[in-house]
């Protein structure tokens, strides 16, 4: 069991509450208030988890400057009026920021008993 200090469980509900508010601000076609909410909420909670100095150094890192620039000038755009398109530079952003964790994340699901199963179906297997 992996133990987390009591800023870092702050840090996950942020997290939590952040993907939630963008999850469903997407569903309700992009309202602006929730999306800044959940944008505001996953950064803190970003910050909480890993700490601030980690934070920072992984944004700023001078290979990540385009995809840093891209997210958070996404979240700018959304905070200033413009959902739809800060959240197409957002998950741009996004996707060139964690591209590198993306295959660790598949192999642990890989291991979950259902969704390792659909992972491993022949079609889906040869994608991932």
């Amino acid at each position: 069991m992996i133990s987390l200090t009591d800023t870092q469980k702050i840090g996950m509900g942020l997290t939590g509450f952040g993907v939630f508010f963008l999850f469903f601000g997407m569903i309700l076609f992009f309202d602006k208030a929730l999306l800044a909410i959940g944008n505001v909420l996953f950064v803190a909670g970003l910050a909480f988890v890993i700490g601030l100095e980690r934070t920072f150094r992984f944004f700023f890192q001078k290979h990540k400057m385009k995809a840093t620039g891209f997210f958070l000038g996404g979240v700018f755009v959304v905070l200033i009026g413009w959902p739809l398109i800060g959240m197409i530079f957002e998950i741009y952003g996004f996707f060139l920021l964690f591209r590198g964790f993306f295959p660790v994340v598949i192999g642990f699901i890989r291991r979950v008993p259902v969704l390792g199963s659909l992972l491993n179906l022949p079609g889906i297997r040869s994608t991932t």
